[in-house]
């Protein structure tokens, strides 16, 4: 395995009949790098609105953003469960900001142009995609478009060796410092919606494309969002990902593996919270006692982690059936919608019980309560991924 030996202890991940003795390294790497590098520095991220180029580039270093890619490019040819390792430690690092960073680069971004790269895109832009010296944004939402793909508007014509995007992308991670972007745009207007989408790849500076403006966000404040604006934009003809037409079954393709990686990170949140909130109540003395000791406190926080660890084996039968390449779409909407409302479930409780402390900026739960609460709407909020679990219950 590249870059991602580790001695490890024995742990309850350990006897998981998911996980083997490589995903447990790469879990002890990832937990000792969250450790030294994440929390001691993320506030100020937070404060300064972007993780820097650096750490990204040490993760690089570390096969981080490479465990999903072959070895020929500097990767480490892992499978789906590794991505869920990597999503659920840095979703435990308490900094989500961060985490989305990463893992809007690996798993939701880069994968477009492994998937559908032809192999000069690839050779080109993997082994520095992988080393984290490029960094990826994936740019499909629009203003009157989230969920909702086929619907829309920024469009791509084609004048000779060239395409001519128009149009603006919102809430885009990564959107202000990424270096390459996947862009959606409609090549054909008068297809179906369907058949009517292609993908490109966009390098920062490419004339015609701007971005017009950095985001303010309620949560994930180290993860820097943005707008951006593509007017007259000339991207050459040899930036079409994949083949013209086909970027709605490319984006629908990818969501499963993207939900998958949001509920991990989620999961990561709510046993973090869970944690620190243990460490608060057992040690906060309230009327003569110890908040723990109040028998509702208690067996809220009991109910609550049984609730967690079906949501996390949930997720983990997910992931097992996508490595054996079942379709999973039905078990990975369910995974989507329970652990985006269970995280905030556990980060309201965790809030109350933390009392006024949790109110204030400068206790760690207030800002996982906020960074958790677009868990049920980014990759797809809750009421989309019911839909799509009511439309399979007879399977």
């Amino acid at each position: 395995m590249t870059q991602l030996q580790a001695s490890m202890p024995a742990s309850r991940t350990s006897f998981s009949p998911y996980f083997g003795e490589e995903h447990e390294m790469l879990r002890q790497q990832v937990r000792r790098f969250v450790e030294t590098e994440i929390k001691p520095h993320a506030a100020a991220w937070e404060e300064q609105g972007f993780v820097p180029r650096e750490v990204l580039r040490h993760m690089g270093e570390l096969g981080f953003f490479g465990i999903r890619y072959p070895e020929d490019y500097g990767g480490s040819n892992m499978d789906t469960l590794a991505t869920v390792v990597l999503a659920e430690e840095l979703g435990r690092s308490t900094f989500s900001g961060v985490a989305i960073t990463a893992l809007v680069h690996t798993d939701m971004a880069s994968v477009h142009v492994y998937n559908y790269g032809n192999e000069a895109q690839k050779q080109r832009y993997m082994p520095g995609i992988i080393a984290g010296t490029i960094i990826t944004a994936i740019a499909v939402t629009e203003p009157g478009a989230g969920s909702d793909v086929k619907s829309i508007r920024t469009t791509a014509r084609r004048e000779g060796d060239h395409y001519i995007l128009n149009g603006a992308k919102m809430f885009i991670t990564n959107g202000v410092h990424a270096d390459l972007y996947c862009v959606a745009a409609k090549t054909d207007t008068s297809a179906k919606p369907s058949q009517g989408v292609s993908m490109f790849l966009v390098e920062k500076g490419t004339p015609g494309f701007t971005v017009s403006r950095a985001l303010d966000k309620h949560g994930w404040r180290s993860s820097d969002t943005a707008e951006l604006a593509f007017q007259d934009c000339r991207v050459p003809a040899e930036c079409l990902l994949g083949q013209e037409g086909r970027g709605f079954y490319a984006i629908m393709r990818n969501f499963q593996n993207e939900r998958i990686v949001i509920s991990a990170m989620a999961m990561g949140e709510a046993q973090a919270a869970l944690d620190l909130t243990l460490d608060y109540v057992t040690t906060r003395q309230a009327f003569g006692a110890t908040l723990y000791e109040k028998q509702a406190i208690r067996q809220r926080l009991a109910m609550l982690s049984a609730k967690v660890e079906a949501g996390r084996q949930l997720v983990y039968r997910a992931a097992w059936l996508d490595t054996q390449g079942i379709d999973c779409v039905r078990e990975v909407s369910m995974a989507k919608a329970y652990c985006g409302e269970l995280v905030n479930e556990v980060m309201y409780a965790c809030v109350q019980f933390h009392g006024g402390m949790g109110f204030m900026r400068e206790s760690t739960i207030e800002r996982m309560s906020r960074d958790a609460r677009v868990q049920a709407i980014g990759g797809g909020a809750t009421e989309v991924m019911l839909e799509e679990v009511a439309k399979r219950l007879h399977i």
